[in-house]
């Protein structure tokens, strides 16, 4: 079982690396974060397209979903 890494660790074997080294690990980070919110997003809307088909929501104005907040 591999051993859990902890944040300053990490930090720490970051400060190895070259410059160019690190930036390519940032731009890594950021591309799997991208990709993990546009996964989250697409699990949203398929929940939300099968909640509509279902007849668990209905479409609604801005308004009137401002309205019901309100109450």
């Amino acid at each position: 079982m591999p051993r859990e890494l902890h944040f300053g660790e990490v930090l720490e074997a970051a400060d190895q690396l070259t410059p160019d080294e690190q930036e390519e690990l940032i731009a890594i980070l950021h591309r799997r974060l991208v990709q993990a919110a546009q996964q989250r997003l697409a699990v949203d809307i398929s929940e939300s397209r099968r909640e509509f088909a279902q007849g668990q929501c209905r479409p609604a104005t801005p308004g009137e979903i401002m309205r019901e907040i309100a109450q």
